[in-house]
């Protein structure tokens, strides 16, 4: 068993003219993982039903803190669901005491305006008051189809 090695009158290498992707893979591999683990971090996990909103939006903050108060009436900050005795010791060490936080508050479709409004005095207790409310977007009254006389949908 013998190999022979090309020859060549000069010393020169020779040019390779193949396409050297195992660099372009790697990139690719890390920047995979990356979005693998981010991912999970971008994504909500509380499910609340929110009413929509035909208001202009306004540019969410780098790290909002949410406030949502679910249809059962209970309250969590961020994913994490919070009894509303500790609910503003709680708050207090997820803004490291800064009362001028801004609070995004969302609620459930089903929750009353009573129950609303608590939750809002919950805050107001704790010292927060910059509260934002959260909605979906929605189309415009202007761009919806008009209703007959008397609420009905027509004919």
């Amino acid at each position: 068993m013998g190999s022979r090695i090309r020859q060549t009158m000069d010393d020169d290498l020779e040019e390779s003219h193949e396409i050297n992707v195992t660099p372009f893979i790697d990139v690719i591999l890390v920047l995979l993982i990356i979005f693998m683990v981010a991912a999970p971090l971008a994504t909500v996990d509380v499910n609340v039903d929110l009413p929509g909103s035909t208001a202009t939006p306004a540019p969410r903050p780098e790290t909002p803190l949410f406030l949502t108060l679910k249809d059962d009436l209970t309250l969590a900050i961020g994913n994490e669901t919070v009894p509303r005795q500790v609910f503003a010791a709680t708050l207090d060490g997820r803004t490291k005491g800064d009362k001028q936080t801004r609070i995004f508050l969302r609620a459930d479709k089903s929750v009353a305006y009573g129950d609303l409004m608590e939750a809002m005095n919950l805050l107001r207790g704790a010292g927060y008051l910059k509260i934002a409310l959260v909605g979906l977007e929605a189309a415009p009254a202007g761009d919806a189809p008009a209703a007959a006389p008397g609420g009905a949908a027509g004919p």
